[in-house]
């Protein structure tokens, strides 16, 4: 069971959430991505070009292959 405390916090995040322009929302979510390529670097003692790759990589891990994915044409 959550707790009020935790139920609150959630409720304020999608108050906030929602108070936002598209625009505002996009801007927060590319913020978002470019902290967690930076915090991925310097955890791992990479540059930005290393972690995208390997960032990219973990993302196909486990998925199965699609015939509609780009990538293996060419």
């Amino acid at each position: 069971m959550r707790s009020k405390v935790a139920r609150g916090v959630s409720h304020s995040r999608a108050r906030r959430l929602a108070a936002m322009t598209p625009a505002e929302r996009i801007a927060l979510a590319q913020r978002l991505g470019q902290e967690g390529i930076a915090s991925y670097m310097t955890t791992h003692a990479v540059d930005r070009r290393t972690a995208i790759a390997r960032i990219k990589a973990t993302r196909r891990l486990g998925r199965r292959h699609s015939r509609s994915d780009s990538a293996d044409e060419d």
